[in-house]
């Protein structure tokens, strides 16, 4: 076939963004562990998977690309600031998955764009433009009725998802105006989802009316004043915002793409090319879809395919060669350049380092970075150190670098003996992201740092609890700039190479980058917390916190090796015991960690009933499946607890020993201080809030939390911590009398529920209130009551109507905050630590409840927090002005654990409650209570 007869080429363009919300309101709430909430979200990722795949086999294309929206503000939002303000933040379970669907949707052969500064209906709008102009075939893939604006007879929108084709014809028998009318038609009704304003009361019927009358926008504002009524005056009183609204709805089709992609008017660079199946492989492997690995490489598309489009994609224009134009090595990064004013110098001699100390004397407040052999904070050496006293200028200090290429370098410890005095200075201010972990490493050199004011991991943690805290994000959002990450240094997986072995220009770079842009972003937030006094007392406690918390860890705490090595032979016993239990009751053996022989003995062999079923179809064995037939059958109660005691082996009693840190012979925790969105604290190495409490065997894990000879352990936690801040928010007066009588609150409440005197409430009813006062707490509705009871929906719903009516406060707080969170994105806590909640106005029934029940909840948990870490700054203070040798040594929940010498334990037991309870006044008592024992659970 000639090239007069071949069909034109085409290009295909996807828009990303509207693909991917589409999968993650489509999918189900899939994790890489399946049943896991903890792990990773997929649920998006494979629904893109499968759209994509469709896609690729349902139109056929020689050019392809997959557009999303870039991170940051675009031309627009400078135009217009109120341009989406009405939108809801992206979820955080989608957020997360956008980096591992930029990821797959390159693997499997698609152009991946998104440009800064414009949106992605603007890239898609050049393309589109630029291929029509040469005469090929476009189809544009979304959902999104916008881009109608650009279909002509080389241009077609599909949506897949609602088997609509938006051709010329399309568009006409859709809107009632043909494409080239609808950038008019736009912009007189307005876009609410975008928050852009048309014409007010003018919906689609009338803006159709009126442009088939007088043919376009422009002739309908010349004869604004023959239009009569209501409508003629309302329309006459929006000439001065169209044309303004206008701009705002046209997609762009000049976009300059030069940064980006090059190569214009050829489109070679968009050729489709071919899945990179063992990539593939592995990244199904890592989220968990393990079943897709042969499909995903079935759909692969052969060599001679893409041979075949190469040679077929050679339309009108120029073809290749030439100056560097929009298509050639395109630059997906998405990233803006780097300043070209930075001066960063590497300290070499010791007159560069004098005049650098001389520099950061003189500073008022110098940003201080470090370069480690370890993540481990207890046990990472310094390899360098960086400062930053100005933006744009920074210097690097290479101590431990090594390599047949490595320059000779200054002495460590005259090095760091130098700089001792400057570390160790409080009047000294120094800041840092993330410096308690800075604060050890140095510690780690007998450096004991003072004059930390400032922490940009915790600015951004009080000012977007619901974004990423890591610099490289930081400095993305907040001065549009993005760095060298580590992997390009040192590499990824087996293959990476320690910091010490990096090139050390490289490695000089990339420190002084990281002290400069530290330096840079709190000059971008600081401002923000000190505009607003809530927060900047909140940013103030997390300070704070960090040096707490900063000695807890430094001091850890001591294990009993013995204890748990008794204990980790008993429960492996057990769980021996426990699996023959389960051999003889099946009649055979089995793998009792294994779904799918669970299922075949569950319900093919022994005929259990089947409770639910997986995303798949599969007859489910997760947790909630056994605890409901662990009701009935000995068989599931038997698994529940062999899983148990594994986890309480493999987690803590097999595991707590080696976590010993070998020089103090204790463990050291590490408390993540950003992660949860309700200031709580979490920890890891060990995780010491997971310890199960409920069970014999998971109490006894704390037995092996000892004090040394001489001293004891004591546990200080608040009593009822929630619901006494319940009643404070509330206001409720019951509650409040409760509380100030000094009363059971639950026997109150059972009182109250089930009208009878306080004397009079059994064992039953204070169980029962017991439920329903943190029930209602975490927003229970009556099925989670009535499962919780064991009673049916009927007499859940009436003791939830009877508590409401006695309780009428916090009904009126509950509905309250939900309706304050709907119209600010925001809950707030007592002391204004801000919770946002991305999903309080989301179009999904369940996620939006969810997001209410946490509107309800949040403030209290919040509350919580801040006041465990207002007592922990409190608390240490007193240790220090008394000069005392009780340590603190743990922070778990609302829990104080310290470690006391028997001296001080009288002391402990009087003044402890007084500071917990004296660190904030509400309008009720606060109470703290103390428990001393020789270890840690008989401190309880």
């Amino acid at each position: 076939m000639s090239d007069a007869q071949s069909p034109a080429p085409t290009l295909l363009l996807v828009d990303g963004s509207s693909y991917l919300y589409r999968a993650f309101h489509a999918m189900p709430d899939l994790r890489a562990v399946p049943g896991d909430p903890a792990s990773p979200a997929t649920g998006a990722i494979r629904g893109m998977i499968n759209m994509m795949q469709k896609l690729r086999k349902d139109v056929r294309a020689d050019y392809a690309a997959c557009v999303f929206d870039a991170k940051g503000p675009t031309f627009r939002d400078a135009l217009y600031p109120a341009y989406k303000a009405n939108r809801s933040p992206m979820p955080d379970d989608l957020r997360s998955q956008i980096g591992p669907i930029h990821e797959v949707v390159k693997l499997l052969g698609w152009r991946v764009l998104d440009v800064p500064g414009v949106e992605a209906d603007d890239v898609i709008g050049t393309l589109a433009h630029t291929a029509a102009q040469q005469g090929i075939t476009c189809i544009i893939s979304s959902g999104d009725k916008d881009l109608s604006q650009l279909v002509n007879e080389h241009i077609t929108v599909i949506d897949t998802m609602n088997d609509r084709r938006r051709d010329v014809a399309g568009v006409t028998a859709e809107f009632g105006v043909p494409p080239s009318l609808m950038l008019d038609y736009q912009t007189l009704v307005g876009d609410q989802v975008d928050n852009v304003p048309g014409v007010p009361k003018v919906g689609p019927k009338t803006a159709v009316k009126w442009l088939l009358e007088y043919g376009s926008l422009e002739a309908l504002v010349a004869r604004a004043d023959e239009i009569k009524g209501v409508a003629g005056e309302n329309l006459r009183n929006a000439l001065e915002w169209l044309p303004k609204g206008r701009e705002l709805l046209t997609i762009k089709t000049d976009c300059d793409l030069v940064e980006h992609v090059v190569g214009l008017p050829s489109l070679e660079a968009l050729t489709i090319g071919g899945q990179d199946s063992e990539a593939l492989k592995a990244f199904a492997e890592t989220y968990g879809f393990k079943g897709l690995v042969k499909t995903l490489v079935q759909h692969d598309v052969p060599p001679e395919l893409i041979e075949e489009h190469q040679a077929k994609a050679k339309p009108a224009g120029r073809a290749g060669g030439g100056s560097p134009g929009l298509f050639d090595e395109p630059d997906l990064s998405g990233s803006t350049e780097r300043p070209s004013n930075l001066k960063y110098d590497t300290i070499l001699t010791w007159a560069m380092f004098d005049d650098w100390l001389q520099r950061v004397l003189a500073a008022d407040l110098v940003a201080v970075d470090t370069e480690t052999t370890s993540l481990d904070e207890m046990r990472a050496e310094i390899v360098g150190i960086s400062f930053s006293v100005k933006p744009g200028e920074a210097a690097y200090i290479p101590l431990r670098h090594a390599g047949p290429d490595a320059p000779e370098q200054l002495p460590f410890d005259e090095v760091l003996a130098k700089l001792k005095p400057w570390l160790e200075n409080p009047k000294h201010a120094k800041l840092g992201q993330h410096v308690k972990y800075d604060r050890h490493v140095f510690a780690n050199h007998g450096i004991e740092v003072q004059g930390y004011v400032h922490d940009t991991m915790l600015q951004s943690y009080v000012l977007e609890v619901h974004k990423p805290h890591g610099l490289a994000s930081l400095a993305e959002r907040h001065l549009g700039r993005q760095g060298i990450s580590y992997e390009d240094l040192c590499g990824k997986g087996a293959h990476q190479i320690p910091f010490s072995q990096v090139d050390v220009a490289k490695a000089a770079e990339y420190s002084c980058e990281d002290s400069d842009q530290t330096l840079d972003v709190h000059l971008a937030l600081w401002p923000q917390l000190q505009a607003d006094d809530k927060l900047k007392f909140v940013y103030e406690l997390e300070i704070a916190s960090s040096e707490a918390l900063y000695r807890i860890e430094r001091n850890g705490v001591l294990i009993d090796a013995p204890t748990l090595a008794k204990q980790s032979h008993e429960l492996g016993s057990r769980i021996h015991a426990l699996e023959q239990e389960a051999y003889e009751i099946a009649g055979q053996p089995f793998n009792l960690s294994s779904p799918k022989q669970l299922g075949e003995i569950f319900f093919d062999k022994l005929g259990l009933p089947v409770i639910k079923k997986t995303a798949t179809g599969a007859r489910s064995t997760d947790e909630e499946v056994l605890e409901k037939l662990a009701e009935d059958y000995p068989l599931p109660a038997k698994i529940l607890e062999h899983r148990s005691l594994s986890k309480l082996k493999g987690t803590y009693t097999d595991k707590l020993t080696l976590l010993t840190l070998p020089r103090t012979g204790r463990v050291h925790t590490h408390y993540a201080q950003a992660v949860a969105v309700t200031g709580r604290l979490s920890s890891n190495d060990p995780n010491l809030q997971n310890i199960p409490i409920r069970t014999p065997e998971g109490r006894r894990v704390r037995e092996a939390f000892v004090a040394p000879p001489g001293h004891v352990i004591a546990s200080a936690d608040y009593s009822q911590i929630e619901l006494r801040i319940m009643a404070h928010i509330s206001g409720d007066e019951a509650l409040l009398r409760a509380f100030h009588e000094g009363i059971d609150v639950h026997r109150a409440t059972a009182a109250e529920v089930f009208s009878v005197d306080a004397a009079q409430v059994s064992s039953e009813q204070r169980r029962y209130a017991k439920v329903i006062n943190f029930g209602l707490i975490y927003g229970m509705s009556a099925f989670g009551l009535a499962k919780a009871l064991s009673i049916d929906n009927t007499a859940a719903k009436n003791y939830i109507a009877r508590y409401f009516e006695r309780f009428a406060g916090v009904k009126q707080y509950m509905d309250d905050t939900k309706a304050q969170a709907k119209a600010q994105g925001y809950v707030e806590t007592v002391f204004g630590r801000r919770l946002y909640l991305p999903e309080i106005n989301s179009p999904n029934g369940p996620r939006r409840s969810g997001a209410e029940r946490a509107a309800i909840n949040a403030p209290m948990q919040g509350t919580a927090a801040d006041l465990i870490k207002l007592s922990m700054v409190a608390v240490q203070k007193a240790l220090d002005a008394d000069q005392r040798g009780t340590k603190m040594i743990m922070q778990v929940h609302d829990e104080l654990v310290f470690e006391v010498p028997e001296g001080e334990v009288e002391w402990l037991k009087t003044s402890i409650p007084q500071l917990m309870a004296g660190v904030a006044e509400l309008k009720v008592p606060l109470l703290a209570e103390v428990g001393v024992g020789p270890n840690w659970d008989k401190a309880h």
